[in-house]
């Protein structure tokens, strides 16, 4: 089998290596055996490289790595494409994090008026992937990470149909630790999960016996509080609300404090990662592969470390588990999602997919958030119980917001980034989005 990671210079791509390494560990049937890197910033893949190689070390198996000499050398062949590109690098996500904040608008990377940002400089880029992908390599499947992945997923499913798959590991992280917390192994329960991605809820949790786990959960204030969710909404709104929501809705449901705390910064945390990507790649670039992967390894544990850091301080500050520092997020679902596929190992996932009558009062082909079944036809939303009136409102109101993006994109409709903009929950002010727009150029 043959991946190809688009944006194969990007920081969080040696995860996915890692997790092709442990397929390799046990002689897995139909694993991936060549790992194709392409990017744009070459020197960046060079050092991503050397990480690889010392990361692979030793492994029997370990897939054969190769640099790409374009982006069509890079698909033609792939049997799985993953896309993580960053258009614009660390120093474009500082500015769609400064302008909005500049207006006294939340700035964050997916969310807000940063998020729309983000997906404007995106979408065109993305969806020249998407036409070369169907160009050159039409059979295969399409993995999307880039941010904000739903919008992303939203657009290049207008090429791919239903060959390409959006993928968040918040989710994910969402149902193991609720799992934890209530007493039940995360491997063992079912659960149903719905919305858009970063703005979603979990609103069932059942045992293997079929036992329903949520309402105890809720009732139990020193098990709720006890994990990442608990604690950033607190045990009074969680019962308030009687649904998990993904970490993400704390921009939403606190945008005061969250803002307040966020101002209050000395950086943003587009100004840390590119302060401390840059830092790496530089230092990085100077030293032999072992000593590459070792600094890589730390620099990982320290992003870790501060994810988020601004909702954590906006509820009185306190620190990641240790379980949460150690990856497995993302590349895990991507791995189950490829195995799944390639071959036939049924699983399910929550994944960005056409919801099919997922959520009834969106179009069939909407991508949506929620828990499918995946085989080697490709995933299947499941039903769900249906989002509860203030769930689906907000869910109704962003996606208004992803598609006047996506057609601002396609476009360069003004009138439509003004829409994807204005229309925004965390944009207070259609005035205040016409100056965000103007100063950032779009």
């Amino acid at each position: 089998m043959r991946l190809t990671i688009l944006g194969g210079g990007g920081f969080r791509v040696p995860l996915v290596h890692r997790a092709l390494l442990a397929e390799a560990r046990l002689g897995s049937p139909g694993r991936c055996t060549e790992l194709v890197l392409y990017d744009t910033d070459p020197e960046r893949l060079r050092v991503v490289a050397s990480v690889l190689a010392a990361q692979a070390e030793g492994v029997p198996g370990a897939p054969a790595v190769r640099i790409a000499d374009g982006l069509d050398d890079a698909l033609r062949g792939a049997d799985f494409v993953f896309s993580a590109i960053r258009v614009g690098g660390t120093a474009g996500r500082v500015r769609d994090e400064r302008i909005p904040l500049g207006e006294g608008l939340l700035g964050q990377e997916t969310v807000g008026a940063g998020g729309v940002l983000y997906a404007l400089r995106t979408v065109p880029v993305a969806l020249h992937i998407a036409e070369r992908v169907r160009a050159v390599a039409p059979e295969a499947w399409v993995i999307n990470f880039t941010n904000p992945a739903g919008i992303v997923t939203e657009a290049m499913a207008r090429v791919l149909g239903e060959r390409v798959i959006g993928i968040c590991d918040s989710p994910v992280g969402l149902v193991r630790r609720a799992a934890r917390a209530a007493g039940a192994d995360p491997d063992t329960v079912r659960f149903d999960y719905t919305g858009l991605n970063h703005l979603g809820w979990l609103s069932s949790l059942r045992g293997p016996g079929g036992e329903e786990l949520l309402p105890g959960l809720l009732a139990d204030t020193e098990a709720l509080t006890s994990f990442e969710e608990g604690k950033l909404f607190g045990a009074t709104w969680l019962r308030a609300l009687g649904v998990l929501p993904n970490e993400y809705l704390h921009y939403y449901y606190f945008r005061r404090e969250t803002l307040a705390a966020v101002r209050q910064a000395d950086e943003t945390r587009g100004e840390f990662l590119d302060r401390q990507q840059g830092g790496f790649f530089g230092a990085a670039a100077g030293r032999d592969a072992g000593e590459a992967y070792a600094l890589w390894e730390r620099t990982r544990r320290e992003r870790e470390e501060t994810y988020m850091a601004e909702s954590r301080e906006a509820t009185g500050g306190w620190q990641r588990e240790s379980c949460d520092l150690d990856g497995g997020g993302y590349d895990q679902v991507a791995l189950a999602l490829m195995r799944a596929v390639a071959r036939g190992e049924r699983t399910r996932l929550v994944l960005n997919v056409p919801g099919r009558g997922t959520v009834a009062a969106l179009p069939g082909d909407a991508i949506v958030e929620t828990v499918c079944e995946v085989d080697g036809s490709g995933p299947r939303p499941l039903p769900v119980a249906q989002p509860g009136p203030a769930e689906l409102g907000l869910m109704l109101q962003l996606k208004a917001v992803e598609q006047a993006a996506v057609d601002a994109a396609v476009s360069g409709s003004r009138r439509a980034a003004l829409r994807a903009l204005g229309l925004h929950p965390l944009v207070d002010s259609p005035a205040v989005a016409e100056r965000v727009l103007e100063r950032a150029g779009a």
